[in-house]
């Protein structure tokens, strides 16, 4: 079987490139296919507070042939649970739900919630889940730039990674090279465009012609190409196996160029992370 290849943090931890997202599983079907992305290969799970599926995802985890020591779990916390008490608190919730004898391999803030002032102290509260051990890792999803290099300035300490929308259609390139220079590793979320049109494009269909491979396969080997930690997810056993075979994908320069160009200014699908969500 093939294997995931790892990315090395700026804290010295490593996680699978691509790992497998629960994004919209219902809770007692995340048991179910977390168990079916492990048989597959995955090694590296990503769920959320706000999914409603840790408990899936915890006994998904147990139920597994695969150590749990070999599994990388990460977890998020909600907007509704920002501030420093608050988000100690929202964590033992997460880490009791999720069950697993091990701390958190990572944690993140799900968005930075900029009008409501409290991403600072919620980035203090994660340093200290870090410091207790709870947590290995600590990072943020969905910040502006604003907001990213004032945590840094502020606290001195940089997030592991950055979760962000990242797809052809939307392949935020200021923001890779914003997270490039801190020192960040940048997570697509959404990165198959939600199955979309992009899956449809001449320029992936044909690439995906020329190796035989699905355009998801395609679209995933991009992302692994350009060096982002990649999450699919589908609840699909046939899918899960295709998904993990885009490993064996390997693009040219020529074709991941190409797949850049299908960039679009108004190509971001999901909530802009400069606005605060109601």
């Amino acid at each position: 079987m093939n294997t995931s290849p790892n990315i090395t943090f700026n804290d010295g931890q490593q996680i699978p490139q691509l790992g497998y997202g629960v994004w919209q599983v219902e809770d007692d079907v995340a048991e179910k296919v977390v168990g079916q992305a492990l048989d597959a290969g995955f090694r590296h799970i990503d769920t959320a507070k706000i999914y409603g599926n840790e408990a899936g995802v915890g006994r998904g985890i147990a139920a597994s042939d695969v150590d749990e020591k070999d599994i990388f779990v990460t977890t998020k916390l909600w907007n509704d649970d920002q501030g420093y008490e608050s988000t100690l608190e929202a964590f033992d919730r997460s880490a009791e739900r999720l069950g697993l004898s091990k701390p958190v391999d990572l944690y993140l803030i799900h968005w930075a919630q900029p009008e409501n002032h409290l991403y600072l102290d919620t980035w203090k509260a994660m340093i200290e889940l870090q410091r207790q051990g709870k947590v290995v890792s600590i990072g943020v999803s969905n910040f502006p730039e604003e907001q990213l290099r004032e945590i840094i300035r502020e606290t001195g300490v940089t997030p592991a990674i950055h979760q962000i929308e990242l797809h052809p259609y939307f392949n935020q390139a200021r923001m890779r090279q914003v997270n490039e220079e801190l020192g960040i590793k940048t997570e697509a979320w959404s990165p198959l465009g939600q199955g979309g049109d992009v899956l449809k494009e001449s320029t992936v269909t044909e690439i995906a012609e020329r190796h035989g491979a699905s355009a998801g396969q395609v679209v995933i080997a991009w992302h692994l190409a350009i060096g982002n930690v990649v999450i699919p997810k589908s609840v699909t056993p046939e899918r899960i196996v295709e998904n993990f075979k885009a490993l064996d994908v390997s693009l040219s320069a020529d074709e991941v160029e190409a797949i850049n160009g299908l960039t679009k200014s108004d190509g971001r699908i999901g909530n802009d992370p400069v606005e605060t969500m109601k």
